[in-house]
């Protein structure tokens, strides 16, 4: 009896395909990673942000342990003043490695791609994020460059949308390539807007 339940069940869900997927039952979609990588230099941007971020922590935490260990904070128990010469030591063993690991973990996570009419792009270290924005609904495109991105010849293309959720960003990639992608996505989502009107 539940083998023709399954025969029936099937059909019906065959027919509930939403529209825009071109006949095929999104759910047995793959999702697919976009298919352009970014730039390899932005492997030693992410390096340079990482090992300047772990200089300020760990040169934070020295001068911390040189000012309880000056003060000689009562309120602190005895065992915390007596080891408080580890938390330099914590501190760089938890953030080096982590500095050095992230960049060459975010170069394989990070990736973009431009359709016809979507720009998808995945991001992220210890969570990944997708975003994708639509090219109907971009309100603005701009590039960015930081000073060492403009040493390394990277830039950012930031596109924005009316709603904050369905904005993007794109780190990481060689500036003429963010050129490009910046230009041709004004000029996709003006033709849009004109075809919309």
């Amino acid at each position: 009896m539940s083998d023709h339940a399954e025969e029936h069940a099937e059909p019906a869900r065959a027919a509930t395909v939403l529209p825009g997927t071109g006949g095929r039952d999104p759910l047995r979609v793959p999702l697919r990673a976009p298919a352009n990588a970014v730039s390899r230099k932005a492997i030693a941007l992410w390096l340079f942000e990482g090992l300047f971020w772990s200089v300020v922590l760990i040169g934070g935490s020295f001068l911390l342990t040189r000012w309880i260990d000056g003060d000689r904070w009562s309120w602190l128990p005895g065992w915390v003043l007596g080891n408080i010469w580890w938390l330099p030591v914590l501190v760089t063993l938890a953030t080096l490695p982590a500095a050095i690991a992230e960049p060459f973990w975010r170069y394989a996570v990070h990736r973009w791609e431009l359709t016809g009419d979507v720009v998808y792009a995945r991001s992220g270290w210890i969570s990944r994020e997708w975003a994708f924005v639509p090219v109907s609904r971009i309100q603005t495109v701009d590039k960015a460059q930081g000073w060492f991105e403009r040493v390394l010849g990277l830039a950012t293309v930031e596109i924005r949308t009316a709603s904050h959720a369905g904005s993007s960003t794109i780190k990481g990639l060689d500036y003429e390539v963010a050129a490009a992608l910046a230009e041709e996505l004004a000029r996709r989502a003006e033709e849009l807007r004109d075809d919309a009107t």
